[in-house]
This record gives structure tokens, sequence and C-alpha cells, in this order.
């Protein structure tokens, strides 16, 4: 069971994108960060553990004078071996924070040569895989750049072609690198999943075929493939062999954000349907199939929500925004 906790508020309310709530736990520093879209900025907020809001900062993609800045598609810390960088995308770049968002140490900008006259281009779909932040685009491409242990050396190593549609999310494993492991995985706009192996280069190993629905939002969790759909349904696939195991009709509406606990294996799904579901995954040792059972339904009411996160890696708080909500809402376990 969950219960409501001290809510933290925003100067501006959550913007209807999905996967729209980013946390990074600083237990050293007793601190939880937290960033959420709104528009052209970005807020990134520091709280004590029982929600005291502590600093609040905006950060917007850098344009020329006179130039309206770009509407950001997404924000998103990665937690890296050696560092941690704040990621915020949008419809023309790519920028890289240190991890609290004072200084800027990169920015790559989108090269719209290949998007026709009626696309936009932006980039979606954050995540970091061993000493790389991985970062999808609308053409179906994954930016893959190498990240210097300190500095703003940060360079384009590859970019991974294995979608025809744009990227909608992408998730690693921390357990990367064993050979013939599958660490990465990424979403697109069709529902294709593709599974990939990191390393100096990338392998695809798994290609998924979707089924007409978008897929909004994907995790990974001990070789399990977990992805939340358009239709309401979370699926679960083995990263190995791409079978599915699992289907649930777990909302009514648009999923709109997944969330895994990797201590205890509990996968959070949030959807436009006000419901925050928390489900339980397991896999048979010796058969191998994969099982899920349901610990925890939390309804908001009233809210189209569009982001949420565990607060901690053995899943006992959670977080929650909504669209046109001005505050980020928090739940613990009891």
């Amino acid at each position: 069971m969950y219960r409501r906790e001290r809510s933290i508020p925003l100067r501006g309310s959550a913007a209807a994108l999905p996967n729209n709530l980013s946390v990074l736990q600083l237990p050293a520093r007793d601190l939880m960060h937290f960033g959420v879209v709104h528009g052209p900025s970005a807020q990134i907020l520091s709280s004590a553990p029982e929600g005291m809001p502590l600093a609040q900062r905006q950060l917007q993609i850098k344009v020329g004078v006179g130039v309206s800045p770009p509407l950001i598609t997404q924000v998103h810390w990665c937690v890296l071996p050696f560092r941690v960088l704040l990621v915020l995308t949008s419809h023309r770049r790519i920028q890289m924070y240190e991890s609290d968002g004072s200084l800027m140490v990169y920015w790559h900008a989108l090269d719209s040569g290949d998007a026709s006259s009626a696309q936009a281009t932006f980039a979606r779909g954050i995540a970091a895989s061993v000493h790389f932040i991985c970062v999808g685009t609308w053409s179906g491409r994954i930016l893959v750049f190498d990240i210097p242990a300190k500095g703003p050396n940060i360079v384009l190593n590859e970019e991974l072609a294995g979608h025809q549609t744009p990227i909608t999310d992408i998730a690693t494993e921390r357990a990367q690198g064993q050979d013939g492991v599958a660490d990465m995985v990424t979403a697109d706009d069709s529902g294709v999943l593709c599974v990939w192996r990191s390393g100096t280069v990338f392998t695809l190993l798994n290609r998924i075929p979707g089924f007409g629905v978008p897929c909004p939002s994907v995790q990974l969790w001990q070789g399990i493939v977990a992805a939340g759909y358009g239709n309401g349904q979370v699926r679960l696939y083995d990263a190995s062999t791409g079978a599915l195991h699992v289907q649930i009709s777990a909302h009514a509406r648009t999923i709109c954000a997944l969330d895994l606990a990797p201590e205890v294996g509990k996968l959070l799904s949030a959807a436009e349907d006000t419901f925050v579901q928390i489900w339980k995954l397991n896999r048979d040792p010796e058969s191998g199939s994969i099982g899920v059972e349901h610990c925890h339904g939390e309804c908001i009411s009233d809210t189209q929500l569009c982001g949420a996160r565990f607060c901690d890696p053995s899943g006992s708080s959670f977080a929650v925004t909504g669209y046109d909500l001005a505050e980020i809402l928090r739940f613990s376990s009891v």
C-alpha cells in the first residue's frame, strides 16, 4: 500500500508529453532532484526526502537573439559509472548539463536535411549505457554519444538504424557489456521494439514487430522487456528471443509512463485514464517463463497523467505529474 505525501509545487504545470518526469536520488546528500518539461522550458527542482522544496531552476534550449526557444520534448538524468549528466531534447537540438543544470557541457544540433517539409525534427528518448548516452530522433535513428569521465569532449560515436518511425523511448539495464546479453531496448511510434547489446559498436539482437499502436514507454529488467502501448496494454517480452509472455489490459487509455524499481522488480505504469498501477515481475528459474502480479492501484482524480517515476531503487516511493497540474504528487509505502 502507498499513501500520499507532501506534494512539491511547480512554477508551471507539466506539459502533456509522455515520460514527462525524471527523478535523480542523491542519498549521500539527502536530496532528490526532479525534472519536468513545461513548453520551452524544463523545471529542475531539488527537495529534501520529505518533500520540502529547496531550490528550483529553469533551463531552455539556447537559440539566436530574437528567436523563440523551441519546445522541449524531454528532460532526463543519465547516470553513468563516473558522472551524472542532465539531458534536454527539443525540436532543434540536444543539450547536456552537469547534474544540477548549472553548466552546459555539450550541445548537438539536429540535422533536418533528411526530413521532408511536412515532417518536424525533434529528439526524444534518452538513456545511459556504460559510457554512452543514447538519444532517439524523429527519423527513427538513435544517436550514440561517447561520454568522457570529465570535461566537455563529448563526441557522436555512431547512429543506430533499426526503426522506420520516430523513437518514443529508450531503456537500458545497468549490467551492460556482457557478451550476448541484451542491455538496451528502443521503441517507436509504430510499436516496434528493437533490442540491442551495447559496446564499442552496438549490435541489434532482436526486432519485435509492432501491431499498429504506438509504444510511448519501455523498460528493461533482467532480460524482460516491459512495453506500454497506446491502447492501455502492458506487454512483457523475453529480450533474448522476442517472445511475448504476458499481455495485460492495464489501463483504459494511452500509457504515458513506465518505470522499474530494479532491486525488487516492481513495475510502475501510468496512463491518461488517471490511474497509476504497481506490478511485480518475476521469472521462473526452471522454465524461464515470465509472470506478473498486481500490487497496488492509485487514482489521481480528474488528472491526465503524463509522467511517473519511482523515487528509489526499491520502489518504496513514487512521484507523478499531470497535465495542467502545478505540482509533483508524491506517494510512499506504508
